[in-house]
């Protein structure tokens, strides 16, 4: 499998001494070409931090940042123009500009790839007003303008950080419609950084999960799906520990646990040790977000402590 962006242990840490702060701590991500990866975390995971590092505009501290085999520090140029990776920043200022002369100057800039025919889609289906100054726009339309500009580039690679700011749902709904249907049709990779889980749910194949500078987990979203559930049991002598137990949480008469990995099996052992199961269903990607999110805090408090 061939990828158009990859990290291996990646750091990046801000400040000195005391005050020094690990905004990425070895993270490792792999998104395939042509896939929608999203990579989802809450405010301040490190996301944009990530970004930043692989379009070139931060330096790692330490590991690896790759994109399609280049690294953005060195090749800063080659990564964003001639290997044509399209960018909409989580800060989409561009005071002086009207969305008109934004797609003008990005057409410029990509005369080989630019396509005004989905310039044109985009900004019909976005609804954008073209002759309004960047500075009297809505944030909707300072996001749409943003992405109108990046997606008519056509690049092998887009990143969109925070894409969805400021949209109504139905400039939502359309812009994941251009996304499936004018990008990834074309074997166009996008790679998605947003705390918004259920606009991902639906156009994503890849998702990565990210929190405190770290990855969580990673991987194909029906494998994700797949290896998680809740299930809800009575009888004696449940178990409190088990290799595929994300947590346990005991109810009024019954207990719930939330398996990570292997569900099937976990299922099939409590009832072959004479428990019942009462109930076994999958869970969503934001109960899935959580659950990962608060077992790491969980973890860290832990470490905390004994040290």
């Amino acid at each position: 499998m061939s990828y158009a962006l990859q990290t291996d242990s990646l750091v990046k840490t801000y400040g000195l001494g005391s005050k020094r702060i690990r905004a990425v701590d070895g993270l490792s991500l792999n998104v395939p070409e042509g896939s929608i990866y999203g990579l989802l975390g809450r405010n301040s995971s490190g996301k944009t931090t990530t970004i930043r590092m692989a379009m070139g505009l931060a330096q790692p501290t330490s590991g690896s940042i790759r994109v399609f085999g280049l690294n953005p520090s060195r090749d800063p140029e080659r990564v964003r123009v001639l290997e044509q990776v399209g960018y909409v920043p989580e800060d989409k200022m561009l005071a002086g500009l009207t969305p008109r002369k934004l797609l003008e100057l990005n057409r410029s800039f990509y005369p080989g790839t630019w396509s005004d025919d989905l310039a044109r889609k985009v900004v019909r289906r976005l609804e954008l007003p073209l002759d309004t100054s960047f500075m009297k726009l809505s944030l909707g339309n300072k996001t749409k303008s943003a992405l109108a500009a990046a997606i008519a580039q056509r690049s092998r690679l887009l990143i969109l950080d925070e894409p969805t700011t400021g949209l109504d749902p139905i400039a939502l709904d359309e812009l994941l419609r251009l996304l499936v249907e004018d990008c990834t049709a074309e074997g166009r990779t996008i790679f998605l950084s947003t705390h918004q889980l259920a606009e991902i749910e639906q156009i994503a194949d890849h998702i990565g999960i990210m929190d405190r500078g770290r990855i969580l987990l990673e991987g194909p979203l029906d494998d994700i799906r797949a290896s998680f559930r809740r299930i809800i049991v009575t009888g004696a002598a449940l178990p409190a520990t088990h290799p595929g137990i994300l947590s346990t949480k005991r109810l009024a008469h019954a207990t719930q646990y939330v398996l990570q990995q292997e569900p099937e099996r976990f299922t099939q052992e409590l009832t072959s040790n004479g428990a019942t199961v009462l109930e076994s269903c999958p869970l969503s990607l934001n109960e899935i977000f959580i659950e990962l999110c608060r077992t790491a805090e969980e973890e860290d408090e832990d470490e905390g402590a004994a040290a």
